[in-house]
């Protein structure tokens, strides 16, 4: 068994198409354009943009989102997970209808409920979407600056990355680094190894959501490692949306020989066919990966977690039960020794 660690999945995208339907029914709607026989449907990005929205908009209040927020959670621990962070979007809470702060309580408290019942640690990252736009993504800043919650520890962007240019949104990114939040943002996905360095060198990131567009730049991925900027991968995704043609041809390998601090995550898994544990599957099968590397990919994760200290080591702990857990000052290096 490994144990397994995830940075890098949207909440209303991890929404299963059973509890999508479920509140379809509560709500009295038609999901048939975009569930059919128990499946998300859709053909390219943006379509799949179109669904993602479609099926938010059905999770209405605050018990919803903490119904979402537990069923992930528990799907995430009965596939041997000790951690997760997600990614929220209060435009999508006012998109339904919902008051930010109620959604955030919602999902909070289905974090509570899921730890409570599996010991799982969770953070949520707070996020702008970067297609509506620097000032939308300024006002997500701004929010979550003002009504800090202890459970949100990051602040990001997701969205379509082939609009606006990094240097747009600088503003919110240095307004979240400053009220305290580790900063991701997404680069390098569909656009390429250009929306990476422009995200390194205008937002200053400690990780990149996705970023495997960066192995079409030898000096880029030298900086990356010499940085040890940590790449949030997401192969069953990148296979999905026509990345790459194969997982073969994937760099999550590649990268990683090269000294790039990888992980392995599920990105929104209904609508891609996976899940974490099937991340994991897809390293062993066509990356190569043992059990022992595996385990290296999820102390990766929580090394590169946004978490307070004391808590890292605890998931340190817990991932190598019978060894001393050691956080140094070089984040991935020589964190774990034996006793």
């Amino acid at each position: 068994m490994v144990l397994k660690a995830e940075l890098h999945c949207h909440i209303e995208g991890a929404a299963s198409t059973s509890l999508v339907e479920l509140k379809a029914a509560k709500y009295g709607a038609d999901v048939s354009g975009f569930i059919q026989n128990g499946k998300f449907v859709w053909h390219d990005f943006t379509s799949f943009l179109r669904a993602f929205d479609q099926a938010s908009l059905l999770f209405r209040t605050e018990e919803d989102y903490a119904d979402l927020a537990e069923d992930h959670l528990l799907s995430l621990s009965r596939q041997d997970a000790i951690y997760s962070e997600f990614f929220i979007s209060t435009d999508h809470a006012v998109s339904a209808g919902l008051d930010p702060h109620a959604y955030i309580e919602g999902l909070a408290e289905g974090m509570r409920r899921a730890k409570a019942a599996t010991g799982i640690e969770c953070r949520m990252i707070a996020t702008g979407l970067r297609h509506k736009g620097p000032e939308a993504v300024l006002a997500a800043a701004q929010y979550i600056a003002a009504n800090p919650h202890p459970l949100i520890t990051g602040f990001g962007m997701a969205g379509d990355e082939r609009m606006y240019h990094p240097s747009d949104f600088t503003g919110a990114f240095d307004l979240a680094r400053d009220a305290g939040l580790g900063i991701t943002v997404h680069a390098g996905e569909l656009a390429g190894w250009e929306s990476v360095a422009n995200a390194l060198d205008a937002l200053k990131p400690a990780r990149i959501g996705h970023g495997v567009r960066a192995i079409e730049n030898a000096d880029l991925v030298k900086r990356l490692a010499d940085e040890q900027i940590l790449l949030e991968c997401c192969p069953g995704s990148n296979i999905s949306l026509g990345v790459y043609g194969d997982f073969p041809s994937h760099p999550f390998a590649a990268l990683a020989k090269a000294g790039v601090p990888v992980t392995l995550n599920s990105d929104d898994p209904p609508y891609f066919h996976t899940d974490l544990a099937r991340e994991y599957e897809i390293a062993a099968t066509y990356f190569g990966y043992d059990d022992e590397m595996s385990t290296e990919v999820t102390a990766t994760a929580l090394k590169a977690a946004f978490v307070d200290e004391d808590t890292r080591i605890a998931l340190l702990a817990r991932l190598y039960p019978d060894k001393t857990v050691r956080v140094t000052d070089e984040l991935f290096a020589g964190s774990v020794s034996s006793s």
